[in-house]
């Protein structure tokens, strides 16, 4: 459900061009090292907090301001400053009608006013300001905003330093553009994130809930998918007259589609079993219906039985799922025939019925079990889940236990999920 990341773009380096007065020199590398420091953060905020403080601290009497472009109303925002006092965070310019920034924005080009006074773009705000330097950051092709450098001295900066300024702009145009592509990208996975939240509340709302009550029986859940959301999925549907529809489903694919996928056929099953009484109609019925309303190549492996809970019988018909494993003081898995998967196509679901007397266990599972793999991609297998069963105190959660403990130190693909039919 995650979104890869775009390509983070990285800066050029500073030029090496370096001016002759060991003053500079040193004004020089105080710039590298806020350069540095500038495309360290993917957190815009905190990035133009550096930009405006880091250059401002390297630069003598220097005042620093970032300004962005808010695309909706076209204006020039002040999102940082540093040194100044008649500017606050928040303020803006109208593109090409207000002052150098609004002058630079509009027409992309440096703009260097060795002497405030005299230019006719800038607007008197500053006290003491004798030169200012405004220049476009940009991405895209296109002025994203204006960098711009005030200082009290008139004609403060050198064609080096402006050449330096000018490295610097790029700099933070690539720091700028690089932390919205990742403010863009976390905000995509937190809404996924937050979808995939609730998707996972409404499945768990249909799955955990309290098993029915039957008369001479109990029973034994487990779900544990492996993402936020699952394609596995158990029920318990009341036929009446003391009869139970059980039911164990693995629905092909993985993530958000396999559980839209399972919703949809647990909707449908449910409207099918009152009609019928017999597991192998329900399913014939069922996977027409999902055959044509499924997308090609998908289907959904089921095995679904009905307790009559006073003759104590389980009618069983599965549609392409595993045996289900029969626990009656040794363990076996039953020769149930199949039919083929639901949604693929016309087949007939053969059905088996069982007798369970008192102190017989059935056990439904899913290929999540069966199927997990260690870290030298052995399965666990139907041996390890037949021994598992043959301890006395044997339990679905401690199938799943054993199940993680198998596959320590490797990534669970799977959906695992089980259900326990005791008879007592």
């Amino acid at each position: 459900m995650a979104t890869p990341m775009q390509t983070i773009i990285a800066p050029s380096p500073i030029p090496a061009r370096i001016h002759t007065s060991c003053d500079f020199v040193q004004t020089l590398m105080k710039l590298q090292r806020a350069a540095q420091l500038i495309t360290s953060t993917f957190d815009l905020e905190d990035l133009i907090e550096r930009v405006t403080n880091d250059l401002a601290l390297a630069i003598d009497n220097g005042k620093v301001s970032v300004w962005l472009r808010d695309v909706e109303t076209n204006d020039m925002v002040l999102r940082g400053i540093h040194g100044r006092t008649q500017h606050s965070k928040g303020e803006r310019l109208k593109i090409g009608c207000e002052g150098m920034v609004g002058h630079v924005a509009a027409t992309g080009q440096m703009h260097y006013a060795p002497d405030v006074s005299l230019d006719p773009y800038y607007i008197a705000c500053e006290p003491g300001t004798q030169s200012e330097i405004s220049i476009p950051l940009y991405a895209g092709g296109e002025v994203i905003g204006v960098f711009s450098v005030a200082h009290l001295q008139i004609n403060a900066f050198s064609d080096d330093q402006v050449q330096v300024f000018q490295a610097l702009a790029g700099h933070i145009s690539v720091a700028i553009e690089n932390a919205r592509l990742f403010q863009r990208e976390r905000q995509k996975r937190e809404v996924m994130q937050r979808e995939a939240d609730e998707a996972r509340a409404i499945q768990q709302s249909l799955f955990l809930k309290a098993v029915p009550l039957v008369t001479g029986f109990a029973f034994e859940t487990a779900w544990h998918p492996a993402g936020a959301v699952a394609g596995d999925w158990f029920d318990f549907i009341d036929l009446g007259d003391q009869r139970y529809g059980i039911v164990l489903a693995d629905v092909s694919g993985k993530g958000m589609a396999a559980a839209l996928l399972m919703s949809a056929t647990r909707a449908i099953l449910r409207s099918l079993a009152k009609l019928h009484g017999s597991p192998s109609k329900t399913l014939i019925e069922l996977s027409q219906t999902l055959a044509e309303d499924f997308p090609s190549g998908k289907f959904v492996t089921m095995i679904y039985g009905v307790l009559d809970a006073r003759s104590r019988e389980i009618t069983i018909a599965s549609a392409g799922h595993l045996r289900p494993l029969l626990i009656n003081g040794h363990c076996s898995f039953l020769e149930v025939d199949t039919g083929l998967p639901l949604g693929l196509g016309a087949s007939s679901y053969p059905e088996y019925t069982l007798k369970l007397t008192p102190g017989t266990q059935l056990l439904f599972y899913t290929d999540g079990i069966t199927e997990a793999m260690n870290h030298v991609n052995e399965e666990f297998g139907p041996a390890r889940l037949l021994e598992h069963f043959l301890q006395p105190e044997a339990c679905v959660e401690g199938l799943i236990e054993e199940v993680g403990r198998f596959g320590h130190g490797s990534d669970r693909s799977d959906d695992a999920t089980a259900v326990l039919i005791r008879s007592r």
